[in-house]
């Protein structure tokens, strides 16, 4: 356990320094909420778009957080994708390290990069408006984290399947636009008629989005934060479980 601790942090440092050496990197990823808040949120401020006493950014807000662990989570596997072809991955293979640090240091360099991104989400959001309780922001950010966790995971199991960009590209699309459309990120599902309604309940990120939501106005012991919570930690254990597996094949 202390030598996979060790290597984890070894391979995490390694690509967290590779990270802070390109800025662009962290900007552009947080290009596409952040003008979803700056030219879409306005549009929203006077709408009830939930109960009594919720600002439109209560809704809103959460859901960029979410769409930026989506989307920032389901294409992380393009970097394994470039090193594969590079020749890197099988070059690390061959060292000591443990085979699981090499993927876990990858992983919760994006968990830690797409939290950064996130807090620089919320101080934005907070500038424009945004009101809501300190715990609440910080569930928030938790949920970030382990949504981060399960998509990254599950990138790199699809990036260690395929072979080019090229295939890899058009599965991530086809996952992540259903599931930003289907789970209520811009706007609250229960606006939409009866029958979108019930189909959203099927995606899985439509209870993530409103426990968040609940955490923002306050709803710490409300049944859809507790929903959200294990619906979490299912798909993560899914995930991580999944993309280990994928890994060690990979490797043998």
């Amino acid at each position: 356990m202390s030598t996979l601790l060790t290597d984890t942090a070894l391979i995490f440092g390694r690509y967290a320094r590779q990270t802070l050496r390109s800025r662009l990197q962290m900007l552009f990823g947080l290009l596409m909420p952040l003008l979803y808040l700056l030219f879409f949120g306005p549009l929203l401020t006077d709408l009830p778009l939930g109960p009594a006493g919720t600002s439109s950014w209560q809704v809103l807000v959460p859901g960029l957080l979410l769409q930026l662990a989506l989307f920032g989570g389901g294409f992380c596997g393009f970097g394994i994708l470039l090193e594969k072809q590079f020749g890197v991955v099988e070059r690390m293979r061959v060292t000591p390290v443990s085979r699981l640090a090499l993927l876990l240091g990858r992983v919760l360099r994006d968990v830690a990069l797409l939290v950064v991104q996130s807090v620089l989400l919320v101080l934005a959001a907070v500038a424009m408006g945004l009101r809501a309780p300190l715990p609440g922001v910080l569930i928030g950010l938790a949920f970030v984290a382990v949504l981060t966790l399960a998509l990254s995971s599950l990138s790199h199991a699809l990036a260690l399947k395929v072979s080019t960009p090229q295939e890899f590209a058009p599965v991530i699309n086809a996952v992540t636009m259903p599931s930003m459309l289907l789970s209520g990120l811009m706007l609250p599902m229960t606006l939409g008629p009866g029958w979108l309604d019930v189909l959203s309940h099927l995606m899985p990120f439509r209870y993530l989005v409103d426990a968040v939501r609940e955490a923002f106005t306050g709803g710490y012991a409300s049944a859809a934060l507790l929903r959200g919570v294990l619906v979490a930690l299912a798909l993560t254990l899914v995930s991580v479980t999944l993309c280990t597996r994928a890994f060690k094949k990979s490797a043998a």
